[in-house]
């Protein structure tokens, strides 16, 4: 209720974009105050996915913390696991300003940021240094994406390696971005052949060159787009699967315009409420084309304890949040933990594996 009444309005009152690099900036104050601490977990809500012990089920998503400046707190608020990012191999600034707009009748962002970025090398250096010691006591995702000036299939394939081996050290997975609409000519990496050659060039420089250089193998996420076409959803399962890939996030933000967005003419991708039926269908339709094999997170307009579940039930191991925590506050994450518990016990579940895809069956 005081973030609400009090702290919403005052950051309302601010331009998106400076409200968010402020906030940051407090949390990564108070994260240099405090150790890194332990999630919240529970026995029913802890689960090892590709190797990973996650001690509850909802993330950061990337797009929030994109230069890893505050991973220590984040924990703190009730998060099972954080995605830093998107990262790209050099500094870039991204796209003019503004370029991040909230719809607050619709509880909603719509972004073209353009994978502004400190690079590689600087948020590999942050990380090394939150890292000291015994490392993070949670997981820590790592979201890569394209330099923008870089051209053509060579080069992208050799600015996507570069990331790889300049983060992948400090992460517990790498997520693969191929999906954002603010990156020109991004999407393309989702065609077949493309995201098959990216693939199995990142999963040879982690099965292969990482244990030759005493280095473990850091497990592989692929982030796709809500706006494929359902052939295009099950020619990405079959790369996945085919590449035995860790797992797939779904999805990314939304360019489509549908309903009372048919008017709105600004550029980007919109999240929040609006992505969620789109989310919704690809998650379904890659957990079914996946058989369930393929570990999913769910991300995309999640906003409560009741959506998160649904999107459990409809096949998601995990999921993350973002957009949500704009409206809702800080606590969310640990809000929708405690309303998970109850949900898995009113069900009979003892378990949050039990639930997964039920309703996609």
């Amino acid at each position: 209720m005081i973030y609400r009444r009090v702290l919403r309005p005052l950051l309302f009152a601010q331009d998106a974009e400076r409200a968010h690099e402020r906030t940051i900036a407090l949390l990564a104050q108070m994260g240099n105050l405090v150790r890194c601490s332990r999630p919240f977990t529970h026995p029913a809500l802890r689960q090892e996915i590709a190797g990973i012990i996650f001690p509850n089920p909802v993330g950061l998503a990337a797009g929030c913390d994109k230069n890893a400046l505050a991973v220590p707190i984040w924990p703190r608020l009730g998060f099972g696991f954080v995605e830093v990012g998107t990262v790209t191999a050099q500094p870039q600034p991204g796209n003019p300003k503004p370029r991040l707009f909230r719809l607050p009748e619709h509880k909603a962002i719509l972004n073209r940021l353009g994978f502004n970025s400190d690079g590689a090398d600087m948020v590999a250096y942050r990380l090394s240094m939150v890292q000291r010691g015994k490392g993070l006591p949670f997981p820590l995702g790592v979201n890569i994406g394209k330099t923008r000036h870089v051209q053509g299939e060579a080069a992208t394939l050799d600015d996507y390696r570069a990331s790889f081996r300049r983060l992948a050290p400090y992460a517990s997975y790498i997520a693969i971005n191929v999906s954002s609409p603010n990156t020109p000519g991004l999407r393309q990496w989702q065609e077949k052949n493309r995201l098959r050659n990216l693939l199995t060039l990142l999963k040879e420089e982690s099965e292969c060159q990482m244990p030759a250089r005493g280095q473990r193998a850091v497990p592989l996420f692929v982030k796709v787009s809500p706006d494929m076409a359902p052939e295009d959803i099950c020619d990405v399962a079959e790369v996945v699967m085919e590449q035995r890939i860790a797992g797939i996030i779904a999805t990314n933000t939304t360019v489509a315009r549908e309903g009372a967005f048919g008017g709105l003419h600004e550029e980007g991708g919109l999240s929040g409420p609006p992505l969620r039926e789109r989310a919704v269908a690809t998650l379904k339709r890659l957990y079914r084309a996946t058989g369930g094999q393929i570990p999913i997170i769910g991300v995309g307009g999640i906003d409560s304890a009741e959506e998160a579940y649904a999107r459990i039930k409809a096949g998601a191991s995990l999921i993350q949040i973002y957009t949500a925590l704009i409206y809702e506050g800080p606590f969310l994450p640990l809000r929708i933990n405690q309303g998970l518990l109850r949900l898995l016990e009113r069900d009979g579940f003892k378990h949050i594996g039990e639930a997964v895809g039920i309703s996609s069956c």
